[in-house]
């Protein structure tokens, strides 16, 4: 059973978002919160496996919430969710730590699945928000979006080989069917490669990749 807290200042928002992971087989929500105080505390009580984040709330807004959370609590996957497509929010709530970022236009299954995914250990990027992606890592000057990240990529060339085709949107499946591998060997490739980046899911390899220039995310 996935545990998830909702968090959202938006009162209809949070219930819709209730309703939908209320009414998912094997997921059930353990608690709500309205700004990013709130769910510290309410995941220091309830210690969710799944916090979906609003990333636009007063208080404490959510890149400060999921940065705290997920240096505290590491095993609780945030899922940053905002009203619209915005670098303004995208790299910071990666950044912080979220494993996931989706608009709250999604459709309800697609929301579901994120959640499923970030659980999972796999980073979810909306196709809606994609384009922002790639965009602030072509264009990021500033340093390196990730803390800890180095200027050699030190992996093996069957690891870098998963990266590319992990570039190209392939699932872990996937991945295994292109490179003749067993998924689970593609799972501790990739496992690996999270270890030598010092990252925690497949958005952060991304992003680190592409701030190397070993991959071009996107057409």
């Amino acid at each position: 059973m996935i545990e998830v807290l909702i968090v959202d200042d938006q009162p209809l928002m949070a219930k819709a978002l209730k309703v939908f992971v209320s009414g998912s087989e094997g997921m059930r929500v353990v608690g709500d919160a309205s700004n990013g105080a709130e769910a510290i505390e309410q995941v220091r009580s309830l210690a969710p496996d799944v916090v979906v984040m609003d990333m636009q709330m007063p208080v404490m807004d959510g890149v400060e919430a999921t940065r705290l959370i997920t240096r505290e609590f590491p095993r609780t996957r945030v899922l940053a969710v905002t009203t619209f497509s915005s670098e303004q929010y995208l790299v910071p709530a990666l950044r912080a730590g979220a494993s996931g970022y989706i608009v709250k236009d999604a459709e309800p299954d697609e929301v579901i699945a994120a959640i499923r995914g970030v659980n999972e250990g796999n980073g979810v990027i909306a196709p809606q928000v994609a384009s922002d992606l790639i965009d602030a890592v072509r264009d990021a000057s500033s340093g390196p979006l990730l803390p800890g990240m180095t200027v050699e990529h030190g992996l093996t060339e069957r690891e870098l080989a998963v990266v590319l085709s992990l570039a190209q949107g392939n699932s872990n499946a996937e991945i295994a069917a292109e490179l003749y591998l067993a998924e689970a060997t593609v799972k501790t490739h990739m496992g690996r490669v999270m270890d030598k980046w010092g990252v925690r899911d497949r958005v952060q390899v991304l992003i680190h990749a592409a701030q190397l220039g070993l991959v071009r995310i996107g057409v």
